[in-house]
């Protein structure tokens, strides 16, 4: 196989996809290019809808799933383009696709299931590239979570023999990636990112997301509703742990705001902010990181670029740095894309992409099914 991979990424924030073209060496992976397409209105507003039981849904779905593949082709096309490499020169695209429901073991679902939409035939016959996709569902079979899945790669890209580091992905939904200095990898989904804090300000601003944190930042934490919020039986589950928008969407958050109704507009968007901080803060503070305590916070995904966020997140981690992981020469944004160009690698290899002890599967597993060139 050529030491060369592509990933591609959209993520629970729904705004776009994003890509990259990583070169694998033994030193280290180097990203060669990256790109990124906005979704149009009409896909975001499909995908929003599909997080939902509604009409003809398979029709919808496999609409949306092409539209998706449309956007993968921009991608990878533009990627080439600026490397100046051939389709051969690729020995894999890892697709992610676009996660419309997850219900993981825990939760209210009778038999777990995990749902991204994608077409990756498709998107092998358009590109003439091998093609890996389908990443969560065999962590899932061997009654894992299917998610996070990024540690595993986090921990090649950042672990520091000798010292306890933790990675945070900031997309529409948070997760953490604990790698201490002794013992096994740890990771979790803390529970809402971007996620409510971007539909908050689009229901009130139209704008989609909170650009820089500053509509947050204009407003006070209100600690009632904080406190309220905090209430919800996910964040008191410990261990291994998945979530989504099958939890965390407009119709639940409406419900927790009936005894808030007076509150600013600006004051609930400053409390969500809050409640991604402290969801993360408070789990990095809860882990037991043995003789060697947390020495460093890295922080990737769209929430990296929220100012107001890094500031509430820096003050309940306080004293342990808290830096975007661009400091590492890995820009947040392209992080989350190369673990999956990472992810595709590991199946053409013939090697696990999952940590049971992140996940809670039975052992560790090859994922990905594999669409040939």
């Amino acid at each position: 196989m050529t030491d060369c991979t592509i990933g591609l990424m959209s993520g629970t924030s729904l705004d776009g996809v994003d890509g990259v073209l990583v070169r694998w060496t033994e030193d280290a992976p180097e990203v060669l290019a990256a790109a990124s397409v906005p979704f149009p209105p009409e896909l975001r507003l499909a995908f929003l809808e599909l997080n939902q039981a509604g009409h003809d849904e398979l029709h919808r779905s496999a609409q949306a799933a092409h539209a998706l593949v449309d956007l993968y082709v921009r991608i990878v096309e533009d990627l080439l383009q600026q490397t100046g490499l051939p389709a051969l020169a690729i020995s894999a695209i890892g697709a992610h696709g676009q996660t419309v429901r997850h219900q993981p073991p825990g939760s209210a679902a009778s038999a777990p299931y995990t749902c991204q939409l994608n077409h990756p035939a498709l998107l092998a016959e358009r590109t003439r590239i091998t093609v890996v996709a389908d990443f969560r569902s065999r962590d899932l079979a061997a009654g894992g979570q299917g998610a996070p899945l990024v540690p595993a790669f986090h921990q090649h890209l950042f672990a520091i023999p000798g010292q306890s580091v933790a990675v945070v992905n900031v997309g529409g939904i948070a997760n953490i990636t604990a790698l201490p200095a002794q013992g096994p990898v740890r990771g979790l989904d803390t529970g809402p990112g971007n996620v409510l804090m971007d539909l908050w300000c689009h229901r009130h601003t139209g704008a989609w997301f909170d650009e820089d944190g500053r509509w947050a930042g204009s407003g006070q934490v209100h600690e009632a509703l904080l406190e309220h919020l905090l209430r919800t039986p996910y964040f008191q589950q410990t261990g291994v742990k998945s979530t989504g928008r099958d939890l965390f969407h407009a119709a639940w958050l409406d419900t927790q705001l009936q005894a808030f109704a007076h509150l600013p507009p600006a004051d609930v968007q400053a409390t969500l902010t809050q409640l991604t901080a402290h969801t993360i803060g408070h789990t990095l503070r809860a882990w037991d990181w043995g003789a060697h305590p947390l020495q460093h916070v890295w922080v990737c995904g769209g929430g990296s670029r929220n100012a107001t966020l890094m500031r509430m997140l820096a003050e309940t981690i306080d004293p342990v740095p808290l830096r975007a992981t661009d400091e590492a020469g890995w820009p947040a944004h392209w992080v989350e894309a190369a673990a999956f160009a990472w992810l595709a690698r590991q199946a053409l290899l013939g090697r696990p992409g999952n940590l049971p002890s992140v996940t809670g599967a039975l052992g560790p597993r090859i994922l990905g099914a594999i669409y040939p060139a």
